[in-house]
């Protein structure tokens, strides 16, 4: 990610203008963090430094020029990958969508949602085995802060193998849907004419 070893007050640039600052708190957590703030044609990033090493964690940007911040990148511990991409879509103020690179290997590993722009998470897609697709997804479907549906797609084709869903709001799934047969109560055991069927061996 962009340093700040050689910070400078402003750019004739016709692409940008840049300014320093060195007495923002833009984190909130009380400690004045070292800035860049570089205005382009059609947008403005503004790179912080929290901890003083010449290292931007983080980069606030204001996408339409507004002066309110639509995507956040983070970069927490200072390497110059981006873990995390928070973005308020709506310009509400509140991260609508949180992407995020737990191991650094440039793959998606989840993908956190607002959808009724509460402030809260209410959805979750993730890449259970790192293969940078998204195989499993979790929601608050009534936003009541308990996830009742869980959609998986073991074989990454885009088309849910199984719906989980609790249906009542009481913490147990209660109905699994497999393509279009639907089963109440428990997941349903091997063997059970509810369940789908295995696969046919080759004929040899």
């Amino acid at each position: 990610m962009s340093d700040f070893d050689t910070p400078h007050d402003e750019t004739t640039d016709t692409e940008y203008d840049a300014q320093f600052h060195a007495a923002s708190d833009l984190d909130g957590n009380g400690v004045a963090d070292e800035t860049i703030t570089v205005e382009y044609a059609d947008h403005t990033e503004t790179l912080v430094d929290t901890d003083g090493d010449g290292d931007a964690e983080g980069v606030y940007v204001d996408a339409d020029k507004d002066g309110v911040v639509d995507e956040v990148l983070v970069d927490a511990d200072g390497d110059g990958t981006i873990e995390s991409s928070l973005v308020d879509g709506d310009g509400d103020g509140y991260a609508d969508t949180v992407v995020s690179d737990f191991n650094g290997d440039g793959l998606v590993d989840q993908v956190a949602s607002d959808t009724n722009h509460d402030g809260l998470i209410d959805a979750v897609a993730v890449d259970a085995d790192g293969d940078g697709a998204l195989d499993s997804y979790a929601a608050d479907t009534n936003f009541d802060g308990v996830v009742d549906e869980t959609v998986l797609d073991s074989d990454e084709d885009g088309i849910a193998d199984a719906t989980l869903s609790d249906t009542d709001g009481d913490g147990v799934v209660d109905q699994v849907v497999y393509g279009d047969a639907s089963v109440t109560s428990a997941p349903p055991a091997a063997g059970d004419p509810a369940a789908p069927a295995e696969p046919a061996a080759p004929a040899s």
